[in-house]
C-alpha cells in the first residue's frame, strides 16, 4: 500500500530515512515529497548572540532550522574554534532546551546537552521549563517567522524572561506542484497523506484537492475498532484488508488542528513527533474492521 509524506529526507546513520523505514516494517511504500523551503534570517545578529552566553540563562530550539541557522553561524563567522574552546562549555553550563528527537539529535552534533526532547511539542516544553527554570537571565529562543506564540505567551505568564530571534522564514518548496503532479501520475492516489506542519498543509492543500479528486470527498475516519487493533506488533498490513477511502494523518497536534480547519478529518494523529509514533498510527488507521 502506498502512503505519502509531505516532508523533506533526512538519511540516519543507516543511510535511509527512518520514517521510511519504519513504515515498511508495516508493508507500506512511502514516498516523501518536500513542501516547505527554508530562507535564513539576521545570522550575524544571532551569531552575535551566540558569542555572549554569560548573558542569558539558556538556550530554546524547536526546530531543525534553528539549529543550522546556529551552524551556520559558527561556519561563516570563524567561530568553530572558539565555540569548541569555550562557548559550547559556556552554554552546556546553561539548560538547552528542545523540542522532539530530531531537533535533539542536531542539537548534540554541535557538543550541546539537551532536555526536553521527549515533551514532544511546543505546549509540553513551556511546561516543562516553567517547573524548571528559574535564572533571572532571559533564554534565548531562535525560531522560524511563522512561530506559534503558546511557549513565548507561556513563559511570559510565569514571569520567565526569553528574547526570541527570527533565525530562518518558511517559504513553498518551488518544486511542490510539479513533484506531486509526477508522483500521482505514476503512482496515483495514496492510500494515506501525512502533513508534517501547518504551513506543509497550507503550500500544497491546494494542490492536494485538484489531483485527488472525488477521493479528497472520501476522507477515511476511523470508526469503532476491532480489539485486536489496538496491538503494537509489527505486522503488516494484508492487501485483502484495505480500504479504497483516502485517510489524512498529522505528525502532532498543532498539524491535526490546522487539518480541522480546514474542515478535514484526522484518521490519525501520531502520539510523538517520531517515525516509530506515526508508522503505528498511520498502520492502526488503515487496518479495517476485524482484519488485524
Amino acid at each position: 500500500m502506498k502512503v505519502l509524506l509531505l516532508k523533506d529526507a533526512k538519511e540516519d546513520d543507516c543511510g535511509q530515512d527512518p520514517y521510511i523505514r519504519e513504515l515498511e516494517l508495516y508493508g507500506l511504500e512511502a514516498t516523501l515529497i518536500p513542501v516547505l523551503s527554508f530562507e535564513f534570517l539576521s545570522l550575524p545578529s544571532f551569531s552575535e548572540k551566540l558569542s555572549h552566553p554569560e548573558d542569558y540563562g539558556g538556550l530554546i530550539f524547536t526546530s531543525p532550522r534553528a539549529v543550522e541557522a546556529a551552524e551556520l553561524c559558527l561556519e561563516k563567522n570563524n567561530k568553530t574554534e572558539v565555540w569548541k574552546r569555550s562557548l559550547k562549555e559556556k552554554w552546556n553550563a546553561k539548560s538547552v532546551y528542545v523540542v522532539g528527537n530530531a531537533t535533539a539529535s542536531l542539537v548534540s552534533k554541535i557538543g550541546l546537552d539537551t532536555e526536553g526532547e521527549t515533551c514532544g511539542n511546543a505546549e509540553k516544553l513551556a511546561e516543562y521549563i516553567c517547573s524548571r527554570e528559574s535564572s533571572a537571565l532571559p533564554l534565548l529562543f531562535p525560531c522560524g517567522n511563522l512561530k506559534r506564540e503558546i511557549l513565548p505567551k507561556a513563559l511570559k505568564d510565569k514571569g520567565i524572561a526569553m528574547e526570541s530571534i527570527t533565525v530562518y522564514q518558511t517559504i513553498p518548496h518551488p518544486g511542490i506542484q510539479g513533484n506531486l503532479n509526477s508522483y500521482y501520475s505514476q503512482q496515483g492516489v495514496p492510500a494515506s497523506i501525512t502533513f508534517f506542519s501547518p504551513s506543509g498543509l497550507t503550500y500544497s492543500l491546494k494542490h492536494i484537492q485538484e489531483l485527488s479528486g472525488n477521493n479528497i470527498d472520501q476522507i477515511k475516519t476511523q470508526g469503532p475498532r476491532h480489539p485486536k487493533q489496538n496491538c503494537l506488533q509489527l505486522e503488516p498490513l494484508r492487501k485483502d484488508c484495505t480500504d479504497a477511502a483516502m485517510m489524512f494523518a498529522a505528525i502532532g497536534p498543532t498539524t491535526a488542528r490546522a487539518l480541522a480547519a480546514q474542515g478535514l478529518p484526522v484518521s490519525c494523529t501520531a502520539e510523538s513527533p517520531t517515525p516509530q509514533a506515526l508508522a503505528t498510527g498511520i498502520r492502526k488507521a488503515l487496518q479495517p474492521h476485524g482484519c488485524c
